[in-house]
């Protein structure tokens, strides 16, 4: 027997051995066992020498280099494994391997892309991530943990809030777990204790109690937070540090565009070479010309007219194709000779026009079935040209200057400036009509004396088709004053293409806490889609913090993973995630643990969905048959260990123990939602519920979270606490998520419905929710929670105005056994409210019905006080959302490309400005705002009829 054939008989033997072997590492135990009664077997080699190969689902070669991943995680195409002789570098191959699995793009993908860009963008990458990992090594312990476990840190309260207080002491009770140890330790300390402070305090209360001969071991301990994986490690105050405490108080757009059709085979524009701006791109877009045809009788086929279509001339113009590039490549050179466009088919929902300049640089390459357009750049012989370097830039500002010889201050004078002030306190949606442009540029100097933060206005009245202004624009950015991280965030919006504008923003971006940083994340990700070249300011601000921060590489991995489906950023973001991975590899791991239990959750939903198809024999037997076979897979050794013991996607600071399988269950919707309950390993006794969805996009909820989140944020920033429930949501892939569950909480359909008998008639029982809340809270613990109600309804009722919230029916309205009122379940925002034959179904502002109203006053008639306290609550925190409409609407336009539902264009923001009263005085706004707080009040009655459908439709479904 031949070389050749005994490794074509182990081959076949393989296919045998599947059904026996767990991973890669047994299988390769038994053939080499088997393969011991061949002829030449010595001529195999070292067994460690090989390693076996698969087609995989994505029908490409794949190395099984990690021997520990099971067959069943691999999932090869077909049941047969080929044995191939492992080439040198095993650790890195490994490493290759382990980054392929994580982020879910082989790296063999990107290995084998032929663009110079890639490859020199991988390769200063990896060159950094080595740097990195080398300094990781050279890590002191405490170092170590500051990066891998974040700190939250918030402004601590300043002197009149401590001092001027009189019933508020200025000293922290803290209580002291010592590790491996029964004992603990009760310490006062100031709020200024630092945590090397505390620590020192404890170990001196240690040595006490158990002799000097523990000295040894006092540089052994660090602080953990009870129950949470975060570890105080800084020299902040303890009053700065934000932590989960359990307390007892024993109480571009800018265009020189030039429209063309295609016109004998040339196209021409307007403009010289020397005044291209270096982030031009080239927008083309195919469409079909044809005669106005009459409108058809029948609505049948509307597939016909899928994309709106625009009207000229007695003409019907219907988009075929769109497809965008850069004018200049990633190294700054004037593209030149033949390329191949291959274009994208899907339009934007609002078409205005053909071209779509805020869409993605990267062609489609799902090559096969796209429009394929061939242009040809003129050469220009006998040298490329490229864009000049920056020092060229400010030698060209320079002699502009010089021959100008007149003072830089603009032409000044009072009229003008109180015409200034008045552009510039504009929103963000505002248009500058073109004698406001030049008024601003002329006044430059005037804008970065008095109005620095309005820079956006200024880049907008640039005239970058004119290479000497461009360079004006230039040396001014060097001297302006830096912006707050707030601020500069508009700046990386697409209007603002600019390389040396977006290292401006990234440099105001450095000034952001890690806390700041995480509450922006989900919109810097985003705006990566901007970046027209992979090698970037933002990339690399985002990467090094990353890696500087657990945490925010946590859920930098998973924003960015969560859309690797989709084609415009696949690259892009596979090569982030890859620099990351490089750059973390004690993180890999714990990530890798996520990504597998997400995909075994996934096969739980299908095995579900497929249980409870309409063809089942009894809505109860299938139910029944479904839970038991939930169960049973969730039991099965492969699931129960790759689900247990995880870093929870939602938190990485909270430890899931194992899977509590007797309280899973999957909740009675469309998608069929899991309901995972897991024991927490850092508190005995205690559980935690995640619902994992599969079917539904998730990143509209998690956007409107964080924007619940940073209301949340303001209003304490004003002293003004609402009780706000952000709960957790992170999409974690396509149509795939999880949610937190809030616990101890329950939907006001089922408090209505357990308090009556009929559907029908639970709506109208205003005592239900009061009952409910006195049946879990008496005596003072009910004035508390009352109190909680008022405050947390207060600031629902604003935020769900502000933000359009739609579809809001009892059973996604929540409330806490403490009182804490919250809303779930985003699909509908910016005022898409739902409608039913042709009559919008929600008819009020917000929900404010007379159950909430008879909670409010304590289930006293005509109890006004407490309602005029809740009035005051609404008004004052609509008027902090207000002063800072600015960041929301920068927060939002900056999501445009993300492909959410209900915010595909410019128009959908424009709600906000509405809502916010945006160009008003606040005596107007407030005006408005109480307007809508008596419709509210006067219309609740709507509200009630339309929860009486909704529990009765729930009836009947049930």
């Amino acid at each position: 027997v031949c070389f050749r054939s005994l490794k074509t008989v182990l081959a076949k033997f393989c296919h045998l051995v599947i059904a026996l072997a767990r991973n890669a590492s047994n299988m390769i135990l038994l053939l080499w066992k088997q393969a011991q009664s061949f002829p030449l077997f010595p001529a195999l080699g070292e067994m460690e020498s090989h390693m076996f190969e698969c087609v995989n689902q994505a029908a490409v070669h794949e190395e099984l280099e990690d021997e520990t991943r099971r067959l069943c995680d691999v999932r090869p195409f077909l049941p047969v494994l080929k044995l191939i002789t492992r080439n040198c570098g095993r650790a890195e191959r490994l490493l290759d391997s382990k980054i392929g699995v994580l982020i879910g793009k082989g790296l063999h993908e990107l290995d084998a892309i032929n663009d110079q860009e890639v490859k020199d963008f991988r390769g200063k990458t990896l060159r950094q991530s080595e740097e990195k990992m080398q300094k990781v090594q050279m890590m002191s312990c405490t170092e170590w943990l500051q990066a891998s476990f974040s700190q939250q840190l918030e402004p601590g309260p300043g002197p009149d809030q401590i001092n001027g207080v009189s019933d508020r002491s200025t000293d922290l009770k803290v209580t002291i777990h010592f590790d491996q140890s029964q004992d603990s330790a009760s310490l006062k300390v100031p709020l200024s204790c630092t945590p090397p402070e505390l620590m020192d305090m404890a170990v001196r209360k240690w040595l006490t109690t158990h002799g000097p001969e523990k000295e040894a071991s006092r540089g052994q301990y660090f602080l953990r937070v009870s129950h949470s994986l975060e570890f105080l490690c800084g020299d902040d105050p303890l009053s700065h540090y934000k932590v989960q405490v359990r307390a007892g108080l024993f109480h571009g757009e800018s265009s020189g565009r030039s429209e063309h059709t295609w016109r004998d085979s040339t196209l021409e524009f307007e403009i010289s070479v020397c005044d291209l701006p270096r982030m031009t791109r080239l927008c083309i877009a195919i469409y079909a010309v044809m005669d106005k045809v009459k409108k058809q009788k029948s609505t049948k086929n509307t597939h016909i007219n899928k994309y709106q279509t625009i009207r000229k001339s007695g003409k019907v113009l219907y988009p075929i194709a769109w497809v965008n590039t850069m004018v200049f490549d990633y190294k700054g050179q004037l593209k030149t000779g033949d390329i191949i466009l291959h274009c994208w088919s899907s339009f934007p929902d609002e078409l205005e026009e053909m071209l779509n300049p805020i869409g993605t640089v990267q062609t489609n390459p799902y090559t096969e079935n796209a429009t394929a357009l061939h242009i040809s750049f003129p050469e220009y012989l006998p040298h490329a040209i490229v864009f000049p370097p920056f020092d060229k830039i400010l030698e060209k500002a320079a002699q502009i200057a010089r021959a100008s010889d007149c003072s830089p201050m603009g032409r000044g004078g009072k009229k003008f400036h109180i015409e200034l002030k008045e552009i510039m306190e504009r929103d963000p949606l505002s248009q500058l009509c073109e004698n406001e442009k030049d008024l601003i540029w002329t006044l430059r100097y005037d804008c970065r004396e008095n109005f620095p933060q309005s820079l956006p206005k200024l880049l907008l009245s640039v005239k970058w088709s004119k290479h000497e202004d461009m360079a004006q624009l230039q040396v001014l950015l060097q001297i302006w004053p830096k912006l707050s991280p707030r601020d500069a965030l508009e700046l990386l919006d697409f209007n603002y293409p600019d390389q040396y504008v977006r290292e401006y923003a990234v440099g105001c971006l450095r000034d952001m806490s890690d806390e700041e940083l995480s509450q922006y994340l989900l919109q810097l990700v985003q705006v990566l889609r901007y970046e027209p070249y992979y090698d970037c300011a933002l990339t690399h601000f985002l990467l090094e913090r990353a890696q500087r921060n657990r945490k925010i590489g946590h859920f930098l991995f998973w924003h960015l993973r969560s859309e690797l489906h989709m084609p415009a950023v696949s690259v892009q973001f596979s090569l982030i995630l890859e620099a990351y991975c490089r750059g973390s590899i004690p993180h890999i791991e714990v990530l890798k643990k996520q990504v597998e239990a997400l995909s075994k959750l996934k096969s739980v939903n299908e095995l579900i969905k497929f249980g409870t198809m309409k063809n089942a024999r009894s809505k109860a037997k299938e139910a029944m048959l479904t839970k038991e076979a939930m169960m049973t897979c969730l039991r099965q050794s492969g699931y129960y260990e790759t689900l247990s013991d995880i870093h929870s996607p939602l938190n990485p600071n909270i430890l899931l123990a194992e899977v509590n399988v007797e309280r899973c269950r999957y909740m009675d919707s469309k998608m069929k939602p899991l309901w995972i309950v897991y024991n927490n390993k850092l508190l005995d006794g205690d559980t935690l519920g995640i619902i994992f969805k599969y079917g539904d996009d998730l990143r509209q909820d998690m956007l409107t979270l964080q924007i619940l989140r940073l209301m949340d944020l303001l209003w304490k920033e004003a002293n003004l606490d609402l009780r706000i429930v952000p709960y957790g949501c992170l999409a974690t892939g396509d149509r795939a998520g999880l949610i937190e569950v809030v616990s101890s909480a329950d939907t006001i359909a089922n408090i209505q419905l357990t308090s009556s008998n009929v559907a029908a008639a639970a709506a109208f029982n205003k005592d239900a929710l009061l009952n409910w809340l006195k049946e879990r809270n008496s005596g003072d613990a009910l004035d508390h929670a009352i109190e909680e109600f008022t405050l947390s309804c207060a600031g629902y009722c604003v935020a769900t105005y502000v933000l359009g919230i739609g579809d809001r029916h009892s059973d996604n309205i929540m409330v806490r056994s403490t009182g804490q009122l919250f809303h779930i379940d985003f699909g509908h925002i910016l005022g898409n409210f739902k409608s039913k034959f042709g009559i919008k179904r929600e008819r009020v502002p917000f929900i404010l019905t007379h159950d909430f109203i008879h909670v409010i006053q304590q289930g006293k008639t005509g109890y006004t006080e407490k309602f005029a306290s809740f009035r005051q609550y609404c008004e004052e925190a609509y008027l902090i959302l207000r002063r800072n409409g600015n960041l929301f609407i920068t927060l939002f336009a900056l999501m445009l490309t993300a492909g959410l539902p209900e915010l595909t264009s410019v128009k959908d923001i424009q709600y906000l400005k509405d809502s916010l009263a945006l160009g008003k005085t606040d005596d107007e706004a407030l005006k408005q705002f109480r307007q809508k707080f008596d419709e509210a009040l006067r219309e609740s009655w709507t509200t009630k009829v339309n929860w009486m459908a909704h529990n009765v439709a729930k009836d009947n479904r049930s």
